[in-house]
């Protein structure tokens, strides 16, 4: 490996580093510090980080994997996913941002529930938090298997280690990377470090699809449509061989945004409500340029393997071979080191979510009720590194898919708050028990949907995503729950 390459990761690895200690020093005295940065992010950082913290691995990753194997029928993917994230900036960001202090002042998101509900706060509070730390081990799990990757297609040989695999190493290495800053610096570092990562992400998927088109081999659009069509020409077709189901599963993904916590939570951070349109704007403008970068570089990364006799086993790696095929060294390195920014800047934000989940809802819920601040940032400090080990190991197997752990993780999440948030924002007849029905079951259906197949086969047919059902179904348990159940000491409590 080009020494070049190593300069660019190890100049990455220490700016991570650096952030994470600039802002120990700046937001970790108290819990509201250190789980959400003192509510002072600006719209650029809370945007970005927003952003970054979204587009995980699978964006360099799993979704230019779909691409090179499906073509442009993949894309409804980043379609659906970037109207879901315009209404969730529209719909639950400045609703998010005035209610979580107006309730309470709460720093996560069950503890928000909790004050917006107080006859079910505990269960709300238990039930959610269990809800995110599941979950959220699964998605950090994807985050890792992608560092993985990058370092067993990257680095392959390289290492030997106490007998362990390349893909064993760069688990250890993108969680202890990952573990340094978050556990140092907290939210604000986690937000900071995804500023700069979502900086470096746009920048890669801006280079390298113009490289592959218009470099050394590459031919241009019209070669590498020529290339394709000839190749299977409903490669670039948005809709041949795409069945309803098919189209329906893709453009669902968007749901999703409005049950992550580990992005609702950059809405509650932002310094004022008035910068939120700011923002949005700004987290907008970076999602469209992504997205259409990690489109190209599928579909014309397959024309360019095509043209060149290129054999690739695991399409999701398709990123890091034309990085190391295409580019000098330092800018190899650059490019892997924004395939981790990718990967770290989601690890860092579900690691900190779950986090504060395990610290404010559990421990100082149930062990210790009158921990103080300065005890729950050391406390949030621990479980950051337990639940960090915990998607470690879901991460062991080397043959797991990005894209699959990200979906059961995004469905989950989607279907179990998306509902909630929704209507604890806009429908005042909402209550506690209602909250906890549609949480419980929006959850429970994902799971049950999974484990009997059904989001790859379904009665016959294509399998049916499972946020569809789980999603659904939540939003008539709540609605449902909360009209045959009205509580009206909690009705008038939150429409005052």
């Amino acid at each position: 490996m080009a020494i070049g390459v190593w300069i660019s990761l190890f100049a990455y690895f220490a700016l991570m580093i650096a952030i994470g200690f600039y802002a120990m020093r700046k937001a970790t005295s108290s819990s509201e510090d250190y789980m959400l940065g003192g509510r002072g992010l600006s719209p650029q950082v809370a945007a970005l980080s927003a952003g970054a913290s979204d587009m995980s691995g699978w964006l360099l990753l799993g979704l230019p994997g779909a691409m090179f194997v499906s073509g442009l029928g993949s894309a409804w993917i980043g379609i659906g996913l970037l109207v879901g994230a315009f209404f969730n900036w529209v719909l639950v960001a400045p609703r998010l941002r005035e209610q979580t202090v107006h309730y309470g002042n709460a720093i996560t998101i069950p503890a928000f529930l909790a004050n917006r509900f107080p006859t079910q706060a505990m269960s709300l509070r238990t039930v959610s938090a269990i809800v995110i730390v599941i979950f959220f081990a699964v998605y950090t799990a994807s985050g890792l298997v992608a560092g993985g990757k990058l370092f067993e297609s990257a680095f392959s040989g390289i290492f030997n280690i106490g007998g362990m695999s390349d893909y064993a190493v760069g688990i250890i290495i993108t969680l202890g990377v990952v573990l340094a800053y978050t556990v140092v610096g907290g939210f604000l570092a986690v937000s900071m470090t995804d500023f700069v990562q979502g900086c470096i992400m746009m920048l890669a998927l801006v280079i390298m699809p113009a490289v592959v088109l218009f470099g050394e081999g590459g031919g241009g659009f019209s070669q590498a449509s020529q290339t394709l069509n000839e190749v299977d020409p409903t490669l670039l077709s948005w809709t041949e061989g795409l069945t309803f189901i098919g189209w329906l599963s893709a453009v669902t993904w968007g749901l999703g945004y409005f049950g992550q916590p580990h992005i609702i939570v950059r809405f509650m951070a932002i310094r004022t409500l008035k910068e939120v349109p700011v923002a949005r704007n700004i987290g907008m403008s970076w999602m469209l340029i992504s997205l259409i970068g990690a489109i190209s570089l599928g579909v014309f990364g397959r024309a360019y393997a095509i043209r060149n006799g290129m054999d690739v086993e695991d399409p999701e790696t398709i990123f890091i071979i034309l990085a190391e095929l295409l580019f000098h060294p330092l800018i190899t390195g650059f490019l892997y080191a924004a395939l981790l920014a990718a990967i770290m800047s989601t690890i860092s934000s579900q690691l900190l979510v779950s986090s504060s989940s395990l610290t404010e809802d559990f421990y100082r819920l149930f062990l210790r009720k009158e921990a103080t601040d300065k005890e729950c940032v050391s406390v949030g400090r621990v479980c950051v590194v337990l639940v960090g080990l915990v998607a470690a190991v879901i991460a062991s197997d080397p043959d797991s898919q990005v894209l699959a752990l990200v979906s059961n993780a995004w469905a989950g999440f989607g279907a179990a708050f998306g509902p909630l948030i929704i209507l604890s924002l806009m429908w005042s007849r909402t209550n506690g028990a209602g909250a906890i029905a549609g949480m419980v079951v929006g959850a429970a259906t994902v799971m049950i949907w999974i484990s009997l197949g059904w989001n790859a086969e379904f009665m016959g047919g294509p399998g049916v995503y499972e946020i569809i059902p789980g999603f659904i179904a939540s939003f008539i348990a709540i609605m449902v729950v909360s009209s045959v159940t009205a509580d009206a000491g909690e009705y008038q409590h939150i429409t005052r």
